[in-house]
């Protein structure tokens, strides 16, 4: 997707991708609510070595433990509400209309994309960043210790 948006900006024609842009983030933003369970999930199922090797592990050994976990599920649980809310938004419409331009640009590659993968990917990998920031802000300032659990396992007043 970023080589395709590339070439259209560079024939004026970058709002398109933009356009695509905003609807990929609106299906996954519909999608995210699914998370929460599985977080649950994930938790109730650790054991007292995972919690160990949190504590004990990097900065954001919680959040890769998590991503480990719940990516698989996240994605299946997720995948039907990206798939309807694409074609909700207009994003099936929007791509088609990007790669008719695209295909009709001189001296391009040809790029195949699956918007579904796509949203996906891009809800996922921002979920686990500010998963992974939040965790970081957690360990490092004990302000942000805020429950009796979270101060138990990181110390606190």
């Amino acid at each position: 997707m970023k080589q395709v948006q590339t070439a259209l900006q560079a024939v004026g024609m970058g709002q398109l991708g933009d356009d695509l842009e905003l609807k990929l983030n609106r299906a996954a933003e519909a999608a995210t609510p699914k998370a929460k369970t599985l977080f649950v999930d994930a938790i109730s199922e650790m054991s007292v070595e995972d919690a160990r090797k949190i504590l004990d592990g990097p900065k954001d050994s919680a959040t890769r433990y998590f991503e480990g976990k719940m990516t698989a599920p996240l994605k299946t649980e997720m995948r039907p509400i990206v798939d309807g809310t694409l074609a909700q938004v207009g994003a099936i419409q929007a791509y088609d209309n990007i790669m008719g331009q695209y295909g009709q640009l001189p001296f391009v590659p040809d790029v195949k994309a699956d918007l579904t993968n796509y949203a996906l990917d891009m809800a996922l990998q921002g979920l686990f960043h500010y998963i992974a920031v939040e965790e970081a802000a957690i360990r490092e300032n004990p302000v942000k210790r805020t429950t009796e659990l979270l101060q138990k396992v990181f110390g606190g007043s």
